[in-house]
Order: structure tokens, then C-alpha cells, then sequence
């Protein structure tokens, strides 16, 4: 049953195609050339259904393939092919293998391997859990690890209620908790198929950037990768400090991850070939460039053939599971998450028609006004305008937004687009304050432990962290 529709539905159904009207009737971004202008009709109608969620944001991401070809933008067999392309085939070959991992236990083997290796002092075990929702979030989506790491944590905390006292402990939940899902999205900007503004941002980048180098899978991790480390250690310490203290817990919650990782038994069949299927997609994408140079074309290959190359082989080998059939099923694969698929669509041809219409052109005359703020500032301004934007809107919905829009302001004042797209890919993964910024947030917040003064508070003080993280790590790095 669907929720009634609120206010801020209601008011964006009507209004935003209202104004989307106004600007194709009555500006005229360049005379004699009216496509621009409808160009900024059809991301005005996107950006704010988007943002007001008046409609699914997938159901809005398809607005190109009607307005586009009507508008006389592009036409519809051009924008078409721009919904489906190697960018979606990665996304698709990696989440197939989380839906695999997810079947068959394997990720919560890792999580309670993880989590007995750090220990149960209070800090540890903070540390444990975050470390284990941060690499499994590399994977997995984030709201399927924090799914599973959450209702762990809350046993966990009930065990040391009856233990220690409910009033003692609750103030540990409350940082137990957020770390967990501050984790998830800390973990997500590690890997190009951790979280989806990372995807949106390598296609985006080759649309408005065709002379762009790839960003590939291994490019990605090993700029991000540091930097995600980083940060958790930091979002860690910060939660530890105000959350940890004064606490003593002895090896009891230690028994409880022991025994409920005895339970899982011997890794089986299935876990074992997922496990080395999965080694070789990382080796696959992490080494692509030496492998690859044996092949008759090895420009031919790509993140998403090496994804998909793999995932097919989890369709193929049967499991010793009586009546379970392979290591995956089709129904199983019916999870794959199409909205997502659909709003990266989206995304890429709003900014082919930024491109293609000249929108972008326009818009980076008007910007080139900024040419003399240091760099620097503009990175800060980008970080703290998207950090706070993705506490209401969707990150992945923001960052297909933004992206064609740093690209032309890049162009306009002659710096590399990567100065500015890099930092607002990173900050769309890192509100922090809001249970709605977040699947991971609000699945904290749904258990009942964690106030929403709780989560403002911590997660103003970690967005903060994170803006001028991101605009250090990007200035120099980049």
C-alpha cells in the first residue's frame, strides 16, 4: 500500500511543471537557438520532480525519451541508446555477485570474521562493526549491509543492556549505531560500483568530457580507496571520543559473535567458488590493462565485459544445495535494482542534452565570471552546496544534476572539470545528518535507539569533517 502523497509531492506535482512552462514560453536563453532554452525547460521539470519526489525518481528519469525527441532536442533513436551502456553492465555484473554473496551467507561470514578480529572492548567493537559495514559496502549496496549489520549490533546492545545496565549502554548504542551507517556510506566511495553517483559520475564525465581519460575501476579505487580509509578511521575516532567512554565490557559479546560464526559452519561449496569468482572480477578490473594485452583488441574490454564475463559464470555452476538449483538463479537476478538502473539512464541523457544542445555552452559563458576565486574556494563552495543538498534529495538524482553543470562552469574558467566533479561525486555520499539523506540513516533510525537529535548532532559534526576532507583530498590528489 503506497503513502498518501505529502506536501511537498502535492506542491511539486503542480508548480515545477508550472515553471518548467514559464521558462519555455518566456526566456530565450540564445536568440535564433532555441534549443538551450528547452533544454532548461526539461531540467527544470527533472531537477525539481527529482527533488520533490512528485512523481518515482525512476519514473522521472524517463522524461528525456518523451521530451527530447518532442522538443526537438535529440531525436528518439539517439537518446535511447544513451539509457543502456557499459557503465550499467558494471553495475549490473556487480550487483549480481552482491545478490549471490547475499544468498549464500557469505557476506555475513565476513562481517562476523571481521568483527572477531578487532575484539569486543567498546572502541573495538566500534571499530569492528564500522570496518566490516565499510569493506562489505565496497560490494554491496549500502542499505543491504547496514540491513544486515544493524539488527547484529542492536542483539548485541540488548545483550549488554541486560548485562550492564540499559542507561550505561545507551548513550554506546547511540554511536554503535550511527558508525554503522555512517560506515556504509564511507565505504561506498571507496569502489567505482560502491555507491551509484560514482557511476554516474565516470559516464557523465565521457558525455560532457569525451576527451576525458577512463575512469575505470581501478583508477576509481586507488584515488578513493586512501581517502575512504581515511575518513572512516576519522569518522571512527570522532564517534569513539564522544561515545566510548566509560564503558567496560569483558568477553561476553565476543561468545555471541563466536557462536553465532560457529552456526554458519564450514564455508560450503557455493561460498568457496563465489569466493574465487570474486578474487578474479577484482583481479579482472584491478589489472585489466596487463591482462587484456594479450587479447586480439584490448581496447575491446571494458569494467562492464569483465563484470558481466564473470557474473554469467554464477549462472552456470550448479551448487551441491538439494533443490537450490546454480549459484544463481534468474529469480534471484529479478532483485537487480531497475529504478536505479532507470535513474542513472536519466542521468546520462540529461546531460547528453546539456551537451548536445549547447546548455552547456550557455551556461559556462554566464559562469565564467568565477574565473578569479582560487580553485580551492570553488571546491569548498561545491563540497558544502552538495553535502547539505543530498540531506534532502536523492544522491545519486543530485549528482546526474550537478555534474554536467561543474563540467561547463570547468570549462568556462579554464580548470580541469575533474577539480570540481571529483569533490561533488564524493560529497553526494556524505550527508550524515538526516534519516531521510540515506537508506543506511534511515535504517538506524528505524531502530528506535538513535533520536533524531542524535543523528543532527553527530552528523553535522561528521558532514563538517567531510567537506574539508573531501576539498583537501581532491586539491591535492586530483
Amino acid at each position: 500500500m503506497e503513502r498518501a502523497a505529502s506536501a511537498k509531492q502535492r506542491i511539486g506535482l503542480w508548480l515545477v511543471p508550472l515553471l518548467a512552462l514559464g521558462v519555455l514560453l518566456f526566456a530565450d536563453l540564445e536568440p535564433g537557438n532555441p534549443a538551450p532554452t528547452r533544454m532548461a525547460a526539461v531540467a527544470v521539470l527533472m531537477a525539481g520532480w527529482w527533488i520533490t519526489e512528485a512523481i518515482p525518481i525512476p519514473a522521472t528519469a524517463l522524461i528525456p525519451i518523451a521530451l527530447f525527441p518532442l522538443l526537438g532536442i535529440l531525436p528518439g533513436k539517439q537518446t535511447a541508446p544513451v539509457y543502456f551502456n557499459h557503465v550499467i553492465f558494471l553495475f549490473i555484473g556487480g550487483f549480481l555477485f552482491a545478490i549471490a554473496m547475499e544468498r549464500w551467507s557469505l557476506h555475513r561470514r565476513i562481517a562476523l570474521r571481521i568483527i572477531l578480529l578487532f575484539g569486543t572492548g567498546p572502541r573495538r567493537l566500534m571499530l569492528g562493526f564500522m570496518a566490516a559495514t565499510w569493506l562489505l559496502s565496497m560490494w554491496i549496496s549500502n542499505t543491504a549491509t547496514a540491513m544486515m549489520l544493524a539488527p547484529m549490533a542492536v542483539a548485541l546492545l540488548t545483550q549488554l543492556g541486560d548485562r550492564y545496565g540499559v542507561e550505561n549502554v545507551r548513550h554506546y548504542g547511540i554511536g554503535l549505531l550511527i558508525g554503522i551507517a555512517y560506515a556504509a556510506s564511507i565505504g561506498g566511495t571507496a569502489t567505482l560500483i560502491g555507491t551509484p553517483p560514482n557511476l554516474s559520475f565516470a559516464r557523465i564525465l565521457t558525455i560532457v568530457v569525451p576527451d576525458a581519460p577512463e575512469i575505470s575501476f581501478a583508477r576509481w579505487t586507488l584515488f578513493a580507496l586512501p581517502f575512504s580509509a581515511i575518513f572512516l578511521v576519522i569518522a571512527w575516532w570522532t564517534l569513539a571520543r564522544s561515545h566510548a567512554r566509560g564503558l567496560q565490557v569483558d568477553g561476553h559479546g565476543k561468545e555471541e559473535f563466536r557462536r553465532a560464526y560457529t552456526e554458519l559452519g564450514p564455508m560450503g561449496y557455493e561460498e568457496r567458488w563465489i569466493s574465487v569468482l570474486f578474487v578474479f572480477l577484482v583481479l579482472g578490473w584491478t589489472l585489466r590493462k596487463f591482462w587484456t594485452a594479450w587479447l586480439p583488441e584490448p581496447n575491446f574490454v571494458d569494467d562492464g565485459t569483465i563484470a558481466i564475463t564473470i557474473a554469467l559464470v554464477l549462472f552456470i555452476v550448479p551448487s551441491h544445495a538439494e533443490g537450490k538449483g546454480r549459484l544463481l538463479r534468474w529469480s534471484d537476478a529479478m532483485r537487480l535494482r531497475w529504478g536505479i538502473v532507470l535513474l542513472f539512464g536519466g542521468g546520462f541523457a540529461l546531460a547528453t542534452g546539456f551537451k548536445e544542445s549547447g546548455l552547456s555552452d550557455w551556461m559556462g559563458g554566464r559562469l565564467a565570471g568565477l574565473e578569479g576565486l582560487p580553485p580551492i574556494l570553488l571546491v569548498l563552495i561545491v563540497c558544502t552546496t552538495i553535502t547539505f543538498l543530498t540531506e534532502l534529495t536523492s544522491n545519486t538524482a543530485t549528482t546526474e544534476m550537478i555534474l554536467p553543470i561543474l563540467a561547463a562552469l570547468a570549462a568556462a574558467i579554464h580548470i580541469d572539470p575533474l577539480q570540481l566533479m571529483i569533490p561533488a561525486t564524493l560529497s553526494a555520499s556524505c550527508a550524515f545528518m538526516l534519516p531521510v539523506a540515506t537508506p543506511p540513516n534511515a535504517i538506524i533510525f528505524g531502530t528506535g535507539r538513535v533520536t533524531m537529535q542524535d543523528m543532527m548532532r553527530a552528523g553535522f559534526k561528521l558532514n563538517l569533517i567531510g567537506i574539508v576532507l573531501i576539498t583537501a583530498w581532491t586539491y591535492w590528489f586530483v
